[in-house]
């Protein structure tokens, strides 16, 4: 089969590799769309903190099942399916209690052997694979890991009906936790970012305001004046230094900001803003089972706005462009999709 291989350091190749090969209680899958996550873009960039070149990248995707292991009973072939990408150790505290996010064992594609998504065929145990609605094509099934993402976050900053939230960078994954906290209930949406095709984005998906804060030094005054007031939570979506600070800056008495992007390096930020307001600092770590089938049940219902993340659509051949685009941020560039069809 082809897989796209991040083979060194923003090096992105195409190669035939054998079909992996599948085990009791697990699923192969025909491969039809795959798209590149900012944490793909770490890895290409030789910057992730275990997903290390050279690796078959790629952890999102939808598509067909062609063949299913031993013991396997909720899938058949021909099921359009899509991929929760992480396992635990099935034993400890947080697997049995459903944090399987939390496992010191977790593994992902790239890791342990698990080849990555982005392949004409993906093999993953029958409990990370959920079916999709047959109404929601697979562009849709490729956006189901990065929205729950999203729905992770919101649940974690405990969003409510009349929230207003501040949307802190307008990548994919900003704009998509954007959607689910619209969903949630939040009535005022600020989204920031450098770029302006970014805010645009935002905007289609739902966003009651933008603000483009390049080379702008008090722009979170700016963002409270636009709203009349302070942010009940914050959602950091891009891990540029200060932002925790900027975060707690626009924050009410009381309200929280959860860290939703990769960081690198150390963050600083006001011990004594934090302290004597109580605000809350909340991590966020991919999602549950119980996230994924809230993406799936959001995105089926249709009550979410997302396909205009979707910039650009690639035949796998031209992954290596993909890549490109995302790390650079050109041709109005946010979730690229690499199609094997």
């Amino acid at each position: 089969m082809k897989a796209v291989y991040v083979e060194d350091a923003y090096k992105v190749v195409v190669k035939d590799v054998d079909i992996p090969e599948i085990g009791t209680g697990e699923v192969l899958i025909q491969v039809k769309a795959a798209g590149i996550c900012g944490s793909d873009i770490h890895t290409y960039k030789g910057l992730h903190l275990f997903r290390k070149p050279p690796v078959i990248i790629g952890h999102e995707l939808s598509g067909e099942v062609v063949k299913v292991g031993k013991d396997v009973t909720s899938f058949k072939p021909g099921d359009r399916v899509t991929v929760e990408p992480q396992v635990g150790c099935g034993k400890c505290d947080y697997c049995l209690t459903g944090r399987t996010n939390y496992c010191a064992e977790r593994g992902a594609p790239g890791l342990k052997g698990w080849y990555g998504s982005m392949a004409e065929y993906f093999a993953a145990p029958e409990t990370c694979v959920f079916k999709l609605p047959d109404h929601l094509d697979h562009e849709l099934g490729v956006l189901v890991e990065p929205f729950a993402v999203g729905v992770h976050a919101v649940r974690k900053a405990g969003i409510e009906i009349g929230d207003k939230v501040a949307i802190l960078g307008a990548g994919p994954i900003g704009l998509l936790a954007m959607t689910a906290a619209k969903a949630a209930g939040a009535t005022t949406l600020m989204v920031t970012d450098v770029m302006d095709y970014a805010l645009e984005s935002a905007k289609e998906m739902g966003a009651t305001h933008t603000l483009n804060i390049h080379g702008k030094d008090h722009w979170t005054e700016d963002a409270k004046a636009d709203i009349a007031g302070e942010f009940d939570k914050v959602l950091i979506a891009a891990g540029v230094p200060g932002i925790v600070d900027d975060a707690l800056s626009l924050l009410r008495k009381g309200g929280r900001c959860v860290t939703i992007a990769m960081f690198h390096g150390t963050q600083t930020f006001d011990i004594v803003n934090l302290q004597q307001t109580e605000k809350e600092i909340v991590g966020c770590m991919t999602y549950t089972r119980e996230d994924t089938i809230s993406a799936i049940d959001l995105l089926s219902s249709g009550a979410v706005n997302v396909k205009s993340v979707i910039s650009h659509r690639l035949p796998y051949e031209e992954a290596a462009e993909g890549f490109r685009l995302v790390d650079k941020k050109e041709d109005s560039s946010l979730k690229v999709i690499v199609t094997f069809e």
